[in-house]
């Protein structure tokens, strides 16, 4: 069984889901279908998790780099928790790519290389966003592209971690007719 709660945050309302022990999700203000993620309804209840997690977002939204004292079991493939365990080692405040994702998972399973897009669609499957830092991950030269919760709740991440956005660009889509 799962549950759910929210939390109101600068960015939005954020869904928070748990198995009643561990965090399972957290999803942004457009992860508005999250609850299709979950093959149940999800009863909203007051769990001791919820209020943990509460705590650490609220630390997290007043700039603070708050410790993970919480237990978090994402749903995915091997393949994509091997990615979200790599999202974790990221730093407060600073970004990898794509690419270099993808060079360490190679060099983790003895691989010459893997693929960037792979590490794509994992990073954009991402159950928990913000504590699993997915929008840390930007593309090649800054590029903040491939952000499900919307490339203004990253910029706006971005400015809580005190980044320097000079070094980022929003991705430019091209419009053929």
């Amino acid at each position: 069984m799962h549950y759910k709660t929210y939390y109101d945050s600068p960015i939005g309302r954020i869904a928070l889901t748990s198995d009643g022990t561990n965090l399972t999700g957290l999803w942004l203000p457009k992860h508005k279908e999250f609850e299709q993620y979950y093959n149940e309804n999800l009863t909203e209840i007051e769990l001791a998790i919820f209020d943990k997690v509460s705590d650490w977002l609220d630390n997290y939204f007043s700039g603070n780099k708050p410790e993970i004292d919480f237990p978090l079991a994402p749903e995915g493939t091997p393949f994509r928790k091997q990615v979200w365990n790599l999202l974790l080692d990221i730093p407060y405040g600073e970004t990898v790519t794509y690419g270099q994702i993808a060079q360490t998972l190679a060099r983790q399973n003895g691989k010459e290389k893997m693929s960037s897009q792979a590490v794509g669609g994992a990073v954009g499957n991402n159950p928990i966003s913000i504590i699993i830092p997915c929008h840390r991950v930007v593309g090649k030269d800054g590029n903040l592209t491939g952000y499900g919760g919307g490339i203004d709740t990253k910029i706006a991440l971005f400015k809580i971690e005190k980044m320097n956005m000079d070094n980022y660009y929003r991705p430019k889509y091209s419009t053929k007719p």
